[in-house]
């Protein structure tokens, strides 16, 4: 009864149609403040359509998608004829003639009266499905119906035909979260639309009909059916032949189902939250964020940078990254290994290219998959003696004429009740810098320390990202790596970079943001910057490379011409450092557990030492 009501509703409103059309060219204030609703409610250049977006290698291939639709947009020159014949005929077959919608389609929708199947969508022209997609629901109602109906009229006014089919082929619902023909295609084929056969392009071409029934994947045989009736329509038609129908029909069907490229978690979790820093320094968020003066504004300011950056995500950007593929896997293999027989024992390291700055292998954790707790750079831990470099050996050589033979006391030192002492108790007289250095005394990096003065030793970090750094780490523990809270493995070997030549450019994995289409979005610029002096580093160098050969870092085993680094250990054994640099890389790595316990008996094990020679080869 309730369908018989809505079929007269509809029939008697026909009328009413015309009259309001005829009415819109007479009566110019109802025709206004119709315009304003409509145009209020349809914008053509604004979506929600959620664009993949994709993240390659330093070879420019994908090697992480973030999507939860696949769509690829094509456009109307791109699409074969043949695809859209199939839809034209299929479900609109007036489509260049109405005006956006089908009086007679809709009279034989009304005596059909069928909700269901094919037939349920009969009046529709590919316009109204459009409206219906983009502006209103898939409720079914007749009041829903009519509102349809006026609002496919005012996009024909807007659009051209083949904007609409354009925009109709694009959006079509294809199942399994598959979107548009281009984004088909390449979903369950994997190869673009003009490069499917006749066969494939009407297999697809059944399915937005009805995505549940005709889901290729899991009802093939309904989809097949359905194609087979498509052809048919074209052979009716004389677009095909009858026996070109017949051979498309009995060619076989092969889907090649595309799975989401999920590859190198760690990294790619990293390049994500390196693109929202990159955002927020292009667009003002992070200065913003800088003068903040309540936590209630850093929320708010933070909460407007995540919805721009999802913003930029769903429309879909290309970010091409500095990953070498070959070095991330040999990497995180030879990592896994190094830890493998300790339950629970966990790492992170970087590895950085010394030429360009960029990032080019990142291990996050064992076992790591994407969006977990990425310890390379967001574990921060206590870096013990690794500090040692940045805050005390490097800023003394700047502010003195020392050199690595200077003598310098060992003797115990002590500011009020804080007395470090060096491992195994040493208590050691005078020595050399680089004898200092070699073995990591406490005493003599405190009195360099001293000598220096808290904030001028910390005024020499401030070029760095070592963003858990604080005024209330301006003290003498600071001296020895004995921090507030601490660095994490990339902004360790971020500022290890310094030793390179002296110059600092901050590390980045990004080199460039562009749109779908090409367009450079975003490029982190070269702010390149001499933080220490020639001789500092010739002197740093020495230190650095004396370790690996006669200090703490006997054991580690490179082949190349120039070695260098510094290892660290923490109170009670609790963490690992070893971070230093070759003329090819530098690095920083770390090992220890989530919740922090002592590791004396890993300490002969040396794994820090194998980690680091693995990576840096």
């Amino acid at each position: 009864m309730r369908k018989v009501v809505g079929s007269l509703i509809i029939i008697l409103c026909i009328p009413l149609l015309f009259f309001l059309f005829d009415q819109i060219s007479i009566e110019k204030n109802t025709a206004n403040t119709l315009d304003k609703k409509f145009t209020s409610s349809i914008q053509l250049d604004e979506t929600n359509s959620l664009i993949p977006t994709v993240l390659r290698d330093q070879n420019k291939d994908t090697f992480s998608e973030e999507y939860t639709e696949w769509r690829k947009p094509m456009k109307l020159a791109d699409i074969p004829e043949f695809v859209q014949e199939l839809f034209l005929y299929s479900e609109d077959e007036h489509f260049y003639e109405h005006i956006g919608f089908d009086l007679s389609a809709i009279a034989r929708a009304i005596v059909a009266n069928s909700s269901s199947g094919e037939s349920s969508q009969g009046g529709s022209t590919i316009t109204q499905q459009l409206v219906r997609m983009r502006y209103l629901s898939e409720e079914k109602s007749y009041e829903r119906k009519v509102l349809e109906i006026f609002y496919s009229y005012e996009l024909e006014r807007k659009a051209s035909k083949d904007e609409i089919l354009n925009m109709y082929l694009n959006e079509m619902y294809f199942s399994n979260g598959v979107y548009g023909i281009g984004g088909a295609s390449t979903y369950y084929f994997q190869r673009p639309a003009n490069k499917l056969t006749k066969a494939e392009m009407a297999f697809l071409a059944a399915i937005p009909n009805n995505p549940s029934l005709y889901d290729p994947i899991k009802h093939f045989d309904n989809t097949k059916k359905r194609q087979e009736r498509l052809i048919n329509k074209l052979v009716d038609k004389e677009i095909l032949t009858a026996k070109q129908g017949k051979k498309i029909k009995k060619e076989k069907i092969t889907l090649s189902i595309k799975q989401k490229k999920q590859l190198y978690p760690a990294y790619s979790t990293y390049v994500l939250s390196e693109l929202r820093s990159l955002i927020a320094d292009k667009e003002g968020f992070a200065k913003q964020l800088k003068v903040a003066k309540t936590t209630a504004d850093k929320r708010s300011i933070n909460k407007k940078l995540t919805k721009r950056v999802n913003t930029l995500l769903n429309d879909g950007l290309i970010i091409d990254t500095a990953l070498s593929p070959m070095k991330q896997t040999a990497d995180q293999n030879a990592i896994d290994q190094a830890i493998s027989y300790t339950q629970d024992l966990q790492a992170a390291a970087v590895v950085i290219d010394n030429n360009s700055r960029e990032i080019v292998s990142i291990y996050g954790g064992k076992g790591y998959e994407k969006f977990d707790y990425n310890r390379a750079f967001q574990g921060v831990r206590q870096p013990g003696s690794a500090f040692k470099p940045l805050i005390d050996y490097a800023p003394y050589f700047e502010t003195t004429s020392a050199t690595p033979n200077t003598i310098v006391s060992g003797q115990p030192f002590c500011i009020g009740s804080y007395c470090p002492q060096n491992y195994g108790g040493q208590v050691i007289g005078n020595v050399t810098l680089q004898q200092g250095f070699r073995n990591s005394y406490n005493t003599v990096a405190m009195r360099l320390f001293h000598q220096i003065g808290a904030n001028k030793a910390f005024s020499f970090l401030k070029p760095f990202q070592f963003n858990s750094l604080s005024n209330a780490d301006h003290i003498y523990p600071a001296a020895i790596g004995g921090l507030t809270h601490g660095v994490t493995t990339l902004e360790l070997a971020d500022a290890y970079t310094s030793f390179i030549n002296g110059d600092y450019e901050p590390v980045h994995a990004i080199r460039q943001v562009q749109s779908r289409d090409g367009k450079l979005q975003y490029k982190w610029e070269q702010k390149q910057k001499q933080v220490w002096s020639p001789s500092t580093i010739q002197h740093m160098r020495t230190l650095l490379t004396d370790v690996v050969q006669n200090g703490t870092g006997v054991g580690i085993h490179i082949n190349s011409p120039y070695v260098g680094a510094k290892t660290g250990t923490t109170n009670d054994y609790r963490d690992y450092w070893l971070a230093g640099l070759t003329d090819r890389y530098t690095s920083a790595v770390w090992i220890g557990f989530d919740r922090p316990r002592n590791m004396y008996w890993l300490e002969n094990a040396k794994i820090h030492h194998r980690i680091f020679s693995n990576i840096m080869q």
